[in-house]
């Protein structure tokens, strides 16, 4: 008996038993759509996070005071006072340097008349812009002569704009950062992103201002001090080069052997995202997969039932020449068709599924969903495996028929 054969006999079987078929398929159907959900808000994700670090560029050099170590115990990354406003001037020079920008940061409320946000303030220099690719839509950013009057003006990210502003013109008007008073002078282009990774929700002053007027408990108290150096360079081919010269010069500035910092690339942290947005996407398609493999054990009872259903049958067969390796060629086909047709239902279910909560707004992110081709060609093998995998037991048990035996089965 040929392949067209047998799919033409399963075709007939399983229309012949409409209803149960389909709840057959049915756990196919939601194992496929799923997975296919899942990894589509996984890959969404990592492909919204990727966008994000790549839009601010792949030249950029992170440089974070390092840890101090105070009677054995080594403190947080970062939390030692070893970077400063002068160590920045020093590394400019550096060749294939372009820009350096020094920062610090905090968290704090924003308010304007009756409406309110938390986010992250973040003193900087005008050569901020120039370093992590931003631009103002509107206004303008903070200048020389701000940093060094230590002006209270406040540059909003376009998020706070318009949570404090909605359709209003910010530029011009006073706002109150943790209790105090700062005139906007500009807004920033929308960049977007999510969670800590979201640009908009931020809001920029002078580095002065930020470390006289708004210390919390020291920490923008440590004379000029910062939490990060911004640098950008050329490109990544002159990446190693550039992190050993500003070792050698911190190194020196500092009069340390060992580095009492750290160099991170905007790479590593591309990577370190990565990794991270990859495990979550196998998380949730493992989690997904778990509705496909009891999919597969419900085809495996429903074609029990089918063989026991049909041993008359199969005994009939073989009294007039079928093969055994026919009859278990038949019920894989079966089991085959159910679990291609349900993946193939739930290909459809999941990316209209994926489509329909894409955009949807948690908080101050959004889902985001994308729908791979990979994914769609690993659900379509996956059923296809379910179905031979669970459907081999009840096709060999067929096969394995005695034809005498069978033709007596009442």
């Amino acid at each position: 008996m040929n392949f067209m054969e047998s799919v033409r006999i399963a075709m007939r079987s399983l229309s012949a038993n409409k209803l149960r078929s389909s709840l057959t398929m049915l756990g196919i159907i939601i194992g496929v759509t799923a997975v296919i959900a899942m990894l589509s808000i996984g890959r969404g994700a990592q492909a919204a996070i990727t966008n994000q670090i790549n839009s601010i560029g792949t030249n950029l050099l992170y440089i974070r005071p390092g840890a101090p170590v105070q009677n054995g115990v080594r403190a947080a990354e970062g939390s030692a006072a070893t970077l400063t406003m002068e160590d920045g001037t020093a590394i400019s020079s550096v060749s294939n340097v372009v820009a350096v920008a020094p920062e610090v940061d905090s968290f704090g409320q924003m308010a304007y008349m009756g409406n309110n946000t938390n986010g992250r303030i973040v003193g900087v220099t005008p050569d901020y812009l120039n370093a992590l690719n931003g631009s103002v839509a509107d206004g303008d950013f903070v200048s020389s002569s701000n940093v060094t009057a230590r002006s209270a003006v406040a540059v909003l990210g376009a998020g706070v704009a318009q949570t404090l502003f909605d359709t209003g013109e910010p530029v011009g008007q006073s706002i109150r950062i943790n209790g105090q008073q700062f005139r906007v002078i500009g807004v920033m282009t929308a960049q977007g992103g999510t969670g800590f990774l979201n640009q908009d929700n931020q809001v920029f002053v002078p580095i002065t201002t930020a470390m006289s007027r708004l210390s919390r408990g020291g920490r923008f108290g440590a004379g000029n001090s910062v939490q990060v150096l911004n640098v950008k360079i050329t490109g990544p081919s002159a990446q190693t080069q550039v992190i050993q010269d500003i070792s050698q010069i911190l190194d020196q500035r500092h009069h340390v052997v060992q580095d009492d910092f750290t160099i991170q690339s905007q790479q590593d942290i591309l990577n370190t995202a990565s990794q991270v947005t990859g495990t979550l996407t196998i998380f949730l398609g493992g989690v997904a997969a778990i509705s496909l493999i009891v999919g597969g054990i419900g085809i495996m009872n429903i074609m029990l039932v089918s063989v026991t259903e049909r041993t008359r049958e199969i005994g009939i067969r073989k009294a007039v020449g079928a093969r055994k390796r026919d009859i278990l060629a038949q019920f894989l086909t079966e089991a085959t068709i159910l679990s291609l047709s349900g993946g193939i239902i739930g290909i459809i279910l999941g990316a209209l599924i994926a489509r329909l909560i894409s955009g949807i707004q948690l908080g101050s992110s959004s889902i985001s969903t994308v729908v791979d081709p990979d994914a769609v060609i690993l659900a379509v093998l996956f059923s296809a495996g379910v179905g031979l995998f669970f459907g081999s037991y009840p096709a060999s048990r067929a096969a394995g028929l005695h034809p005498i035996d069978a033709l007596r089965y009442e």
